[in-house]
């Protein structure tokens, strides 16, 4: 849970005021950071502080508001900004939230290296682009990692701290707990690799959920109760390699049970799908079938999303492993 403890000097920085941006702002103010909320246009600022106050009023009225403070005090934590150098004056943290666009983000972080001191680090919440060329050349790169949440941020807690080879052990120790104080789950990816881990973990999932459905092996809609009816119930709890552990008398027991099997079936895997043409437009028919694909109704399957997030994490909190 997050707390309240930050000291009143205590900054940071939200650079981009998207989704990922307001949820960042949001999560640090629950924390009690003063956050400024910077983009380049303060129309858009204006738009995300509206947004965020309209957000944090329905998290309270539902229970779900994170830490200690009301909603009315979180707020006031958190201002706007359309100047760069005035963002980041007196910040601890900077969290960059702009488009996954390698380029706009190595010009980003050239412009911040030039303003910042030895003492604020520098986050992106890049969800695949490597540390290595995100900050290559930068004056403070000591002070530079990847800190990838995953959407939604609000209601997903988990954080990928990814580091550059030139990272400060501090600067990943600084940040962990940081993720810890206001309430997320960080993880130590320990060397950068593309994707990181929840992207190829993701990734191998949806590669081999793909094959299925191309091969006719299963219909789109079972490949997802699969899933949401079958291994995700499990891993909503557990990962994948204590699910192995308890599923036979501990790991090595696993192993050698399961070995020859899990070889045997990897093997057959084929190659990597073109996610285009007609199994594209096959899965998106099924999809379209069960939320359409206009505005309105992904929307509202977002909001049931969040709300079965929000519930799900309340169950997490009362059944705490022993």
């Amino acid at each position: 849970m997050a707390s309240s403890a930050s000291s009143e000097a205590d900054g940071v920085a939200v650079v981009g005021s998207g989704l990922i941006g307001r949820s960042w702002a949001m999560l640090f103010a629950s924390g009690g950071f003063r956050v400024k909320l910077y983009d380049i246009e303060q129309q858009q600022v204006t738009g995300a502080l509206d947004t965020i106050r309209k957000e944090m009023k329905l998290l309270e009225q539902s229970g779900a508001l994170k830490g200690s403070l009301g909603a009315e005090e979180q707020l006031a934590l958190i201002s706007g900004c359309s100047d760069l150098r005035e963002a980041v004056e007196g910040t601890v943290h900077i969290q960059e939230c702009v488009p996954e666009n390698l380029e706009l983000k190595q010009q980003l972080f050239a412009q911040l290296d030039q303003i910042v001191d030895g003492n604020v680090v520098l986050s992106s919440s890049s969800s695949c682009l490597l540390p290595s060329k995100l900050f290559a050349g930068l004056v403070h790169v000591r002070q530079c990692l990847v800190a990838h949440p995953v959407n939604p941020p609000y209601h997903v807690p988990l954080v990928e701290l990814v580091p550059h080879p030139e990272t400060a052990p501090a600067t990943m120790d600084r940040t962990y707990a940081l993720m810890r104080q206001i309430g997320q789950s960080p993880v130590r990816i320990l060397k950068e690799v593309d994707g990181f881990a929840l992207n190829r973990l993701q990734y191998a999932l949806i590669g081999e959920a793909w094959r299925l459905v191309e091969a006719g092996i299963v219909s789109p809609g079972d490949l997802d109760l699969v899933m949401s009816d079958g291994l995700g119930r499990r891993y909503a709890f557990i990962g994948p390699l204590e699910t192995m552990h308890l599923n036979a008398e501990g790991m090595l027991s696993y192993c050698d049970r399961y070995r020859e099997g899990m070889k045997r079936v990897l093997k057959t895997f084929g190659p990597i799908p073109e996610f285009s043409g007609a199994v594209a437009e096959k899965v998106h028919q099924a999809m379209c079938v069960k939320v359409p694909d206009d505005p309105e109704h992904l929307a509202a399957r977002r909001e049931w999303r969040d709300g079965c997030l929000m519930r799900l994490a309340k169950l997490k909190g009362q059944v705490q492993p022993p």
